[in-house]
């Protein structure tokens, strides 16, 4: 077993599995993807601490107990289309592919979008362009994640949720957050209070001046 598989095991039985996240497919991708090989090179030895891993200014990998318990509460089952939002050089859409999702992953950099498709290997589709956009010409989703911190959500991004779908996000106000997720039903996003959390606020999700979600 190499040293990073071992760091993979611990990073879930001791930052998912005592978060109460039990369900097998989320596990079993968690353990399957090599982390390692979704961030910059200068940050594999810290591909499995906790803790986002930053990949740029206001960009980061989620930590893995944030994206485990977001992909619990988002109850992701395979063949559901799920947008990916600010992929960076690919980890979750590695995962959701990985639990069986359709997955199109959006990166608005273009080198972390080239390395993400490069890495997924036509796993996901990557589709570069601005995150606050989404890329609705390959919707609608099921579901819809944001990795990142926002201070609102796009209603360009609720427009591709089909309707009864699911969206995950973590609502940032200074420096404390909350992941928040939202169901669409009659045309309209309801939120929700799923657990504490915390990322940077994404390039196209900060509020209008005076406004905070």
């Amino acid at each position: 077993m190499s040293d990073f598989q071992t760091r993979r095991i611990t990073m879930v039985d001791t930052q998912v599995r005592p978060q109460d996240v039990t369900k097998f497919p989320i596990i079993a991708a968690m353990l399957a993807v090599p982390r390692e090989n979704f961030v910059p090179a200068a940050s594999r030895e810290a591909a499995y601490v906790g803790g986002n891993i930053p990949l740029a200014p206001r960009r980061v990998v989620l930590e893995a107990r944030s994206l485990a318990k977001l992909l619990d509460a988002l109850d992701i089952v395979p063949d559901e289309t799920v947008l990916c939002v600010g992929a960076g050089y690919g980890y979750t859409a590695a995962v959701l592919a990985e639990m069986g999702a359709d997955v199109v992953a959006v990166e608005e950099d273009a080198t972390m979008a080239a390395a993400a498709t490069q890495s997924l290997q036509g796993h996901a589709k990557v589709v570069t362009g601005p995150l606050h956009q989404g890329a609705a010409n390959h919707g609608p989703y099921d579901v819809i994640l944001l990795e990142g911190g926002a201070e609102y959500f796009p209603v360009a991004l609720e427009d591709q949720l089909k309707e009864g779908g699911r969206v995950g996000a973590i609502f940032m106000e200074g420096a404390l957050g909350v992941a928040q997720v939202g169901r669409k039903h009659n045309g309209k996003v309801t939120w929700r209070f799923a657990f504490n959390a915390t990322a940077p606020v994404a390039p196209g999700f900060e509020a209008a001046r005076g406004f905070v979600f």
